[in-house]
């Protein structure tokens, strides 16, 4: 698809070209914000017949590449190499450097992570007790007392003396080898020269070399991050917004986890063509692709990619959705990730961010929702019927939106009946209020009501009816008054395995209680002390409400003089003095 200009500014393929172009130029409200600003830049198009799908994918890799056209997604690759130098003195230095350059040093490389390269030089450092500042040697040795890294076991202190210049290089070229291969081999030399010391009494250096086969260890330990089966796989997740994505890459070699890349985007298409996408440009970028990648969700054209990935690699690559364990808590862990850079991005948290897209994945949302609206019914016994809605916006209450609802349309208990009203006098004043797009005139992007499939039943059709496309969830409660499922008209979906939606969907369901039952409360004391009220001869609910607008109180309405009674709009001197005497009996009794 070409502008105005003539320049490539979308490459795709499709089964039937009819139906994919019909798709962008069909009805606009179907679309991204990204697909419908490409559409209106768009003045021509061409199109090449290929033999195959496969020779289709083939062909929109390399335009794409060749292009890099605006509304495909565009990896920006600013990673240079890296390289771990080794300085050619008397006392070698090891450092983990960008560039290669012509001054006599070993440079082992070049590496496409620098992420990896300095945590292994540090790593290598710590274990080997080899300095890390810039001292040099031997012309600093002796002039200075040990530093703090000497006390901690992190350095050998060749400053102050306390190694040779022989045992300083064993340590150089062993940490060499560790950086260079298997960490196995070195822990097997290592192994052999302690007990090689310790049969010629050596003690010393024999309890030196089992402390560095024990860190050696421990950081294989520590680095494994899931466990050691894992050798070489890729991990992609996509994180969503309304209108933002991350595309987060966890990439693991002999069983460490070695680096990761993401991508913020501002939109796309479905996410199972951006997954596709996406790992073709990844990969596209000269990066080498493992015999494992494991995907979080569906991919458009999945048996097409996985050809693709094993003619480039020129070996077996697989292409896995996991869906339970270890590879499903890598995956998990690469969108939490993912979730946490989108939250850097939009000025959220991380794990609003990570709950509002597990929350759109569980529903089957398009984008994860921005505007949560939740409500519950509350009474006693079918009196004082009253319904609370809170609003929850980007995973945090908004109180602001919170409204209360006191039912009007029959008298008695009916749950159902109460929700139905509810949601149908909202819904009507989003008509009267959609022009301020504020309160009552922002849609909500998801209703969740507390109750089950009978609350959902009674509502959807009344938000059909009125022509709203709003996703409506029932909260459904266990024994214990704890969320225990999502119900839809569809039956019910299980939450608990889907910790961070559970726990947001948890945090709504107390809220929208609290925030009802403390509505119900407040009506239900002022309908007591009106009925107290309206005992009295000639005050009826008008006049008992004025009472206690202006009194607050029946004890302050008691203590009142038959003048301050009559100060209060609706009561004469008449009212006034029933009332006075109404409660002067009371005081006698009690006296």
């Amino acid at each position: 698809m070409k502008n105005k200009k003539g320049e490539i500014i979308y490459v795709g393929k499709a089964k039937a070209l009819k139906n994919r172009v019909s798709q962008y130029f069909g009805s606009q409200n179907n679309h991204t914000v990204k697909v419908r600003k490409m559409v209106e830049n768009v003045w021509d198009f061409d199109y090449i017949l290929t033999d195959s799908e496969f020779e289709a994918l083939v062909l929109e890799c390399s335009l794409i590449k060749q292009y890099s056209p605006k509304y495909n997604i565009l990896l920006k690759d600013d990673k240079g190499y890296s390289y771990i130098r080794i300085s050619r003195e008397e006392w070698p230095k090891i450092s983990a450097v960008k560039q290669k350059e012509n001054d006599g040093a070993r440079y082992i490389g070049p590496y496409t992570s620098s992420f990896s390269v300095t945590n292994s030089v540090d790593e290598a450092r710590k274990i080997f007790m080899l300095p890390s500042c810039s001292k040099s040697f031997p012309r600093e040795i002796g002039k200075s007392r040990p530093c703090l890294n000497y006390f901690i076991k992190q350095c050998s202190a060749p400053c102050a003396g306390k190694i040779s210049c022989e045992e300083y290089n064993e340590a150089v070229s062993s940490a060499v080898k560790f950086l260079q291969g298997d960490s196995t081999k070195i822990i097997a030399e290592l192994t052999k020269q302690m007990e090689d010391c310790a049969e010629n009494l050596d003690f010393e250096k024999a309890a030196k070399l089992r402390d560095r086969i024990n860190s050696i260890k421990k950081v294989n330990e520590k680095q494994k991050v899931v466990d050691s089966s894992i050798k070489d796989e890729d991990a992609f997740a996509i994180a969503q917004t309304e209108n933002k994505y991350c595309l987060c890459v966890l990439r693991f070699s002999g069983g460490r986890l070695r680096d990761n890349d993401w991508f913020i985007l501002n939109g796309g298409e479905s996410l199972p063509e951006m997954r596709r996408e996406f790992i073709i440009r990844y990969y596209s970028m000269g990066r080498s692709i493992p015999p494992l990648i494991t995907v979080d969700g569906e991919v458009a054209d999945r048996e097409l990619l996985e050809r693709w990935l094993r003619e480039t690699a020129g070996g077996k690559t697989e292409l896995l959705i996991p869906q339970r364990g270890k590879q499903l808590e890598i995956v998990t862990m690469c969108r939490n990730n993912a979730a946490e850079k989108l939250a850097m991005n939009t000025g959220r948290t991380g794990k609003t961010t990570a709950a509002l897209d597990e929350l759109a994945r569980l529903l089957n949302l398009p984008k994860p929702p921005v505007f949560i609206e939740s409500y519950d019914i509350s009474h006693t016994a079918g009196s004082d019927n009253v319904a609370g809605m809170v609003v929850f916006k980007n995973g945090l209450p908004y109180k602001k939106g919170y409204r209360r609802f006191a039912i009007k349309g029959f008298s008695g208990q009916d749950d159902y009946a109460s929700m139905a009203e509810v949601i149908s006098r909202r819904l009507n004043r989003y008509a009267e209020e959609k022009e301020s797009g504020e309160g009552f005139g922002q849609l909500p992007d998801l209703i969740l009501l507390d109750g089950g499939i009978g609350q959902v039943n009674a509502v959807v059709p009344i938000v059909r009816a009125m022509g709203f496309d709003i996703p409506v969830y029932g909260m459904v409660k266990d024994s214990k008054h704890r969320t225990r499922a999502i119900a839809s008209d569809g039956g019910e979906i299980t939450v608990s395995s889907k910790r961070q939606a559970f726990t947001l969907i948890s945090t709504i369901q107390e809220e929208v209680h609290r925030f009802s039952v403390a509505y119900h409360r407040q009506k239900h004391k002022a309908s007591s002390l009106n009925s107290e009220l309206t005992k009295i001869d000639g005050v009826g609910e008008k006049k008992a409400k004025a009472l206690l607008m202006e009194f607050k109180t029946i004890k302050a309405i008691k203590s009142a003089s038959v003048e301050k009674l009559c100060s209060v709009d609706g009561v004469n001197r008449k009212t006034a003095q029933k009332v006075y005497d109404y409660f002067s009996k009371d005081v006698d009794k009690q006296q």
